[in-house]
Protein backbone atom coordinates (compact mmCIF):
# COMPACT_ATOMS: atom_id res chain seq x y z
CA UNK A 1 0.00 0.00 0.00
CA UNK A 2 2.73 2.23 1.11
CA UNK A 3 4.62 1.32 -2.12
CA UNK A 4 1.49 2.09 -4.47
CA UNK A 5 1.49 5.65 -2.61
CA UNK A 6 4.67 6.27 -3.54
CA UNK A 7 4.65 5.05 -6.56
CA UNK A 8 1.61 7.67 -7.26
CA UNK A 9 3.22 10.68 -5.56
CA UNK A 10 6.36 10.04 -7.68
CA UNK A 11 3.62 10.00 -10.73
CA UNK A 12 1.61 12.93 -10.19
CA UNK A 13 5.26 14.85 -9.23
CA UNK A 14 6.71 13.80 -12.71
CA UNK A 15 3.62 15.42 -14.22
CA UNK A 16 4.08 18.43 -12.18
CA UNK A 17 7.75 18.47 -13.79
CA UNK A 18 6.69 18.15 -17.00
CA UNK A 19 4.07 20.44 -17.03
CA UNK A 20 6.48 23.09 -15.22
CA UNK A 21 8.84 22.38 -18.64
CA UNK A 22 6.07 22.66 -20.42
CA UNK A 23 4.74 26.52 -19.36
CA UNK A 24 8.31 27.47 -19.86
CA UNK A 25 8.80 26.47 -23.04
CA UNK A 26 5.48 28.09 -23.99
CA UNK A 27 6.53 31.30 -21.74
CA UNK A 28 9.94 31.56 -24.13
CA UNK A 29 8.03 30.93 -27.43
CA UNK A 30 5.83 34.24 -26.25
CA UNK A 31 9.04 36.13 -25.42
CA UNK A 32 9.98 35.37 -28.89
CA UNK A 33 7.13 36.32 -30.45
CA UNK A 34 6.98 39.92 -27.80
CA UNK A 35 10.26 40.66 -28.74
CA UNK A 36 9.76 40.41 -32.99
CA UNK A 37 6.63 42.14 -32.11
CA UNK A 38 8.33 45.11 -30.27
CA UNK A 39 10.81 45.25 -33.17
CA UNK A 40 8.09 45.84 -35.24
CA UNK A 41 7.20 48.18 -32.71
CA UNK A 42 3.34 46.44 -32.53
CA UNK A 43 3.61 47.74 -28.89
CA UNK A 44 -0.11 46.62 -28.16
CA UNK A 45 0.75 43.21 -29.20
CA UNK A 46 4.44 43.01 -27.69
CA UNK A 47 2.28 43.80 -24.45
CA UNK A 48 0.11 41.08 -24.56
CA UNK A 49 3.18 38.39 -25.53
CA UNK A 50 4.94 39.57 -22.42
CA UNK A 51 1.94 39.34 -19.88
CA UNK A 52 1.59 35.49 -21.20
CA UNK A 53 5.20 34.62 -20.61
CA UNK A 54 4.74 36.17 -17.25
CA UNK A 55 1.87 34.38 -16.62
CA UNK A 56 3.09 31.29 -17.52
CA UNK A 57 6.82 31.77 -15.81
CA UNK A 58 6.46 34.50 -12.99
CA UNK A 59 9.98 33.53 -12.71
CA UNK A 60 11.44 34.74 -15.76
CA UNK A 61 13.15 38.19 -15.24
CA UNK A 62 13.36 38.51 -19.29
CA UNK A 63 10.17 38.52 -19.90
CA UNK A 64 8.65 40.89 -16.81
CA UNK A 65 12.04 43.36 -18.36
CA UNK A 66 10.13 43.45 -21.91
CA UNK A 67 7.00 44.19 -20.64
CA UNK A 68 8.00 46.96 -18.81
CA UNK A 69 9.94 48.31 -21.55
CA UNK A 70 7.00 47.81 -23.91
CA UNK A 71 4.69 49.58 -21.80
CA UNK A 72 7.50 52.44 -21.09
CA UNK A 73 7.95 52.56 -25.19
CA UNK A 74 4.45 53.81 -25.68
CA UNK A 75 4.52 56.48 -23.22
CA UNK A 76 4.17 60.01 -24.62
CA UNK A 77 6.15 62.77 -22.53
CA UNK A 78 3.89 65.88 -21.67
CA UNK A 79 0.79 64.10 -23.08
CA UNK A 80 -1.58 63.47 -19.91
CA UNK A 81 -4.20 61.28 -21.43
CA UNK A 82 -5.42 58.32 -18.93
CA UNK A 83 -4.27 56.28 -21.24
CA UNK A 84 -0.58 57.74 -20.93
CA UNK A 85 -0.90 58.01 -18.03
CA UNK A 86 -1.86 54.19 -17.41
CA UNK A 87 1.40 53.11 -19.65
CA UNK A 88 3.52 54.99 -17.38
CA UNK A 89 2.33 53.64 -13.86
CA UNK A 90 2.23 49.95 -15.64
CA UNK A 91 6.32 50.32 -16.51
CA UNK A 92 6.88 51.64 -12.89
CA UNK A 93 4.67 48.37 -11.39
CA UNK A 94 6.61 45.89 -13.83
CA UNK A 95 10.36 47.58 -12.87
CA UNK A 96 9.60 47.44 -9.32
CA UNK A 97 8.17 44.02 -9.56
CA UNK A 98 11.57 42.58 -11.51
CA UNK A 99 13.17 44.78 -8.67
CA UNK A 100 11.77 42.85 -5.80
CA UNK A 101 13.34 39.82 -6.75
CA UNK A 102 16.89 41.58 -8.10
CA UNK A 103 17.48 44.50 -5.95
CA UNK A 104 20.22 45.89 -7.85
CA UNK A 105 19.13 45.55 -11.32
CA UNK A 106 20.51 48.08 -12.86
CA UNK A 107 18.37 48.36 -16.13
CA UNK A 108 15.57 48.90 -14.07
CA UNK A 109 16.65 51.03 -11.76
CA UNK A 110 17.70 53.28 -14.98
CA UNK A 111 14.74 52.67 -16.55
CA UNK A 112 12.47 54.25 -13.54
CA UNK A 113 14.51 57.20 -13.56
CA UNK A 114 14.35 57.72 -16.97
CA UNK A 115 10.56 57.17 -16.69
CA UNK A 116 10.32 59.83 -13.94
CA UNK A 117 12.68 62.22 -15.61
CA UNK A 118 10.32 62.25 -19.03
CA UNK A 119 6.98 62.78 -16.72
CA UNK A 120 8.59 66.06 -15.66
CA UNK A 121 8.10 67.41 -19.12
CA UNK A 122 4.64 68.09 -18.54
CA UNK A 123 2.62 69.60 -15.42
CA UNK A 124 3.17 72.77 -13.28
CA UNK A 125 6.82 73.82 -11.58
CA UNK A 126 5.90 71.76 -8.35
CA UNK A 127 5.28 68.66 -10.08
CA UNK A 128 7.97 68.80 -12.66
CA UNK A 129 10.23 69.42 -9.86
CA UNK A 130 8.57 66.65 -7.86
CA UNK A 131 9.38 64.16 -10.81
CA UNK A 132 12.62 65.72 -10.91
CA UNK A 133 13.50 64.73 -7.30
CA UNK A 134 12.65 61.12 -7.88
CA UNK A 135 14.50 60.46 -11.22
CA UNK A 136 17.79 62.31 -9.24
CA UNK A 137 16.62 59.00 -6.24
CA UNK A 138 16.53 56.42 -8.63
CA UNK A 139 20.14 58.29 -10.55
CA UNK A 140 21.45 58.36 -7.30
CA UNK A 141 20.60 54.80 -6.74
CA UNK A 142 22.33 53.78 -10.68
CA UNK A 143 25.39 55.33 -9.10
CA UNK A 144 25.69 53.22 -6.32
CA UNK A 145 24.80 49.57 -8.15
CA UNK A 146 26.63 50.79 -11.07
CA UNK A 147 29.83 52.85 -10.13
CA UNK A 148 30.79 52.93 -13.73
CA UNK A 149 27.49 54.08 -15.39
CA UNK A 150 28.05 57.65 -16.91
CA UNK A 151 24.69 58.07 -17.16
CA UNK A 152 23.72 58.08 -14.09
CA UNK A 153 26.58 60.73 -13.46
CA UNK A 154 25.52 63.32 -16.50
CA UNK A 155 21.86 62.94 -15.45
CA UNK A 156 22.15 63.69 -11.79
CA UNK A 157 24.19 67.14 -13.37
CA UNK A 158 21.21 67.46 -15.92
CA UNK A 159 18.64 67.53 -13.00
CA UNK A 160 20.35 70.13 -11.35
CA UNK A 161 20.24 72.46 -14.35
CA UNK A 162 16.65 71.77 -14.74
CA UNK A 163 15.74 73.15 -11.40
CA UNK A 164 17.84 76.01 -11.40
CA UNK A 165 18.31 77.88 -14.59
CA UNK A 166 14.47 78.55 -14.11
CA UNK A 167 15.36 80.00 -10.74
CA UNK A 168 18.27 81.99 -12.39
CA UNK A 169 16.08 83.55 -14.98
CA UNK A 170 13.20 84.19 -12.58
CA UNK A 171 15.45 86.47 -11.01
CA UNK A 172 17.25 88.29 -13.75
CA UNK A 173 13.42 88.55 -15.35
CA UNK A 174 12.60 90.03 -11.81
CA UNK A 175 15.30 92.73 -11.91
CA UNK A 176 14.43 93.46 -15.34
CA UNK A 177 18.01 91.83 -16.22
CA UNK A 178 17.82 90.54 -20.17
CA UNK A 179 19.40 86.85 -20.63
CA UNK A 180 21.91 88.13 -22.63
CA UNK A 181 22.96 90.85 -20.20
CA UNK A 182 26.33 90.53 -18.22
CA UNK A 183 26.42 89.27 -14.80
CA UNK A 184 26.95 89.09 -11.53
CA UNK A 185 23.16 89.41 -10.10
CA UNK A 186 23.41 93.25 -9.15
CA UNK A 187 21.00 93.30 -5.98
CA UNK A 188 22.87 91.81 -3.80
CA UNK A 189 20.04 90.66 -1.55
CA UNK A 190 18.81 88.79 -4.43
CA UNK A 191 22.30 87.24 -5.09
CA UNK A 192 22.81 85.79 -1.97
CA UNK A 193 19.14 84.25 -1.44
CA UNK A 194 20.04 82.50 -4.61
CA UNK A 195 23.43 81.71 -3.24
CA UNK A 196 22.19 80.63 -0.10
CA UNK A 197 19.69 78.07 -1.93
CA UNK A 198 21.50 76.79 -5.12
CA UNK A 199 25.23 77.33 -4.66
CA UNK A 200 25.45 74.15 -3.37
CA UNK A 201 23.62 71.65 -5.00
CA UNK A 202 24.96 73.93 -8.35
CA UNK A 203 28.50 72.78 -7.50
CA UNK A 204 27.42 69.37 -7.03
CA UNK A 205 25.90 69.03 -10.24
CA UNK A 206 29.29 70.25 -11.85
CA UNK A 207 30.83 67.59 -9.72
CA UNK A 208 28.43 64.72 -10.71
CA UNK A 209 29.49 65.74 -14.57
CA UNK A 210 33.04 65.38 -13.39
CA UNK A 211 32.29 62.36 -12.33
CA UNK A 212 30.35 61.62 -15.82
CA UNK A 213 33.69 62.81 -17.84
CA UNK A 214 36.17 60.52 -15.12
CA UNK A 215 34.15 57.33 -16.58
CA UNK A 216 34.13 58.81 -20.43
CA UNK A 217 36.65 61.54 -21.05
CA UNK A 218 34.77 62.11 -24.40
CA UNK A 219 31.77 62.69 -23.17
CA UNK A 220 30.77 66.12 -24.81
CA UNK A 221 27.26 66.23 -23.87
CA UNK A 222 28.71 66.35 -20.23
CA UNK A 223 30.88 68.77 -21.83
CA UNK A 224 27.94 71.02 -23.22
CA UNK A 225 26.24 70.90 -19.58
CA UNK A 226 29.70 72.13 -17.67
CA UNK A 227 29.53 74.39 -19.89
CA UNK A 228 25.71 75.78 -18.57
CA UNK A 229 25.98 75.28 -15.00
CA UNK A 230 29.67 76.99 -14.58
CA UNK A 231 28.07 79.87 -17.03
CA UNK A 232 25.22 80.37 -14.97
CA UNK A 233 27.02 79.66 -11.71
CA UNK A 234 28.87 82.95 -12.44
CA UNK A 235 25.50 85.16 -11.54
CA UNK A 236 26.69 84.14 -8.41
CA UNK A 237 29.87 85.48 -8.60
CA UNK A 238 31.24 88.23 -5.96
CA UNK A 239 32.69 90.84 -8.67
CA UNK A 240 32.89 91.30 -12.13
CA UNK A 241 36.71 89.48 -11.92
CA UNK A 242 35.13 86.35 -10.48
CA UNK A 243 32.50 86.19 -13.20
CA UNK A 244 34.79 87.08 -16.35
CA UNK A 245 36.71 84.04 -14.81
CA UNK A 246 33.62 81.78 -15.10
CA UNK A 247 32.37 82.67 -18.18
CA UNK A 248 36.15 82.06 -19.65
CA UNK A 249 36.21 78.40 -18.08
CA UNK A 250 32.59 78.27 -19.59
CA UNK A 251 33.80 78.67 -22.84
CA UNK A 252 36.69 76.28 -22.53
CA UNK A 253 33.94 73.42 -22.14
CA UNK A 254 32.46 74.92 -25.01
CA UNK A 255 35.18 74.63 -27.55
CA UNK A 256 36.33 71.51 -25.60
CA UNK A 257 33.15 69.42 -26.69
CA UNK A 258 33.41 71.31 -29.88
CA UNK A 259 36.68 69.92 -30.46
CA UNK A 260 35.73 66.14 -28.76
CA UNK A 261 32.28 65.99 -31.28
CA UNK A 262 35.00 66.81 -34.65
CA UNK A 263 37.14 64.01 -33.41
CA UNK A 264 34.57 61.53 -32.73
CA UNK A 265 33.26 62.40 -36.39
CA UNK A 266 36.00 62.00 -38.08
CA UNK A 267 37.36 58.95 -36.28
CA UNK A 268 33.70 57.51 -37.49
CA UNK A 269 33.64 58.33 -40.74
CA UNK A 270 38.21 56.89 -41.12
CA UNK A 271 36.20 53.51 -39.36
CA UNK A 272 33.50 53.63 -42.19
CA UNK A 273 35.83 54.08 -44.89
CA UNK A 274 37.85 51.33 -43.42
CA UNK A 275 34.92 49.22 -43.37
CA UNK A 276 34.36 49.84 -47.24
CA UNK A 277 37.72 48.70 -47.76
CA UNK A 278 37.17 45.29 -46.05
CA UNK A 279 34.26 44.71 -47.90
CA UNK A 280 35.64 45.37 -50.99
Amino acid sequence: MNYRKLLLAGAVGTLALLSTGCEKLKARDNLNKGVQAFKSAKYNNAVEHFKEAVRLDPEFPTARLYLATAYMSQYIPGADSPENMQNARAAEQEFLKVLERDPNNALAIESIASLHYNQAQGGTMEEKSKKLDEAAKWYTKLAEVDPKNKTSRYSLGVITWAKWYPKLMEARNNLGMKPEDPGPIKDKKVKEELKAQWLQPVNDGIKHLEEALQVDPEYDEAMAYMNLLIRERADLADGPEQYKKDIEVADNWVQKALDTKKIKAERAASNATKGIRADK
